[in-house]
């Protein structure tokens, strides 16, 4: 039997699989079948908490192991059962957001909540840009932080995404990680939590190295990924960080720019 180039496909979700209908295309469906169909595993690894990510899993038919909440979650889609749940301490980050907040004023905050039912909650001025088909709670700023959560979201008025993580990890980035994951997607996580941990943690369960997975992604949350994977595809309408540590660029993600490269590797 010819080897096969990798055994774990790993996948983002947002501006990577997704098109920007959100919605994964007919193309790319196919590819990860013909890359499953040849022996590959597939898995998905998105900052989006396992409710966010559901409907994407549904509509696919996605029933494998998923990396969710930026690394926070392994979530078994098949079995609907969350196998790790990380949380980000709640005083750690209010102490953290009055750090950034002294220095750079008021920030809009969002929340994604713990559990397999967590919801994403938004506090006063935050407008999501991404998953903008789901459900979200409007609460008061001192609701945030009531129950358990994963991570925040934050936005400045007046500061890009690229200034504001870069203000927030030279503040508090011995208390908490902070991460660019998407347009208006800045996140505090727990000290150390990446994607690259999530997945290395997913991978161990079904017997897969780093050096045998090949990563997809187009944000900064997903250099860690890029590290950990043997080879990693960045798509061209990728943040520049992550297509400075690219081993490969694909197309964009409305031009199927998965498929275009497992279509190459097992076609």
């Amino acid at each position: 039997m010819t080897p096969l180039p990798y055994r774990l496909v790993a996948t983002d979700l947002d501006g990577t699989l997704l098109n920007s209908a959100e919605t994964v295309s007919e193309r790319n469906r196919a590819a990860l079948a013909l890359a499953t169909s040849a022996g590959a595993r597939h898995i998905i690894v998105t900052g989006r908490g396992a409710r966010w990510s559901r409907g994407v899993f549904d509509e696919i038919g996605y029933t494998g192991l998923a990396v969710c909440a930026q690394g926070a979650q392994v979530y078994d889609a098949g079995e609907h059962r969350l196998l790790t749940s990380l949380t980000l301490d709640r005083r750690l980050a209010a102490a953290a957001l009055a750090v950034i907040e002294a220095e750079i004023g008021t920030l809009a905050v969002a929340a994604s909540q713990d559990g397999l039912d967590g919801e994403v909650i938004t506090g006063p001025g935050y407008e999501l840009e991404i998953g903008t088909g789901l459900p979200i709670r409007r609460v008061g700023r001192d609701e945030l932080l009531a129950e358990p959560v994963t991570k925040l979201y934050l936005r400045h008025p007046e500061l890009t995404d690229d200034e504001l993580t870069a203000v927030a990890q030279k503040l508090v980035g011995d208390q908490v990680s902070t991460v660019m994951a998407g347009p208006g997607v800045v996140e505090l996580l727990p000290l150390g939590l990446s994607k690259a941990t999530g997945l290395a943690v997913a991978a161990h369960r079904l017997g897969v190295k780093g050096a045998d997975t090949i990563a997809f992604g187009d944000m900064p949350n997903d250099v860690p990924m890029f590290g950990w994977a043997g080879h990693g595809v960045a798509m061209a309408n990728a943040h520049e960080q992550l297509l400075a540590v690219a081993d490969e660029v694909t197309t964009g993600n409305d031009e199927d720019g998965v498929a275009v490269v497992l279509e190459r590797l097992y076609g």
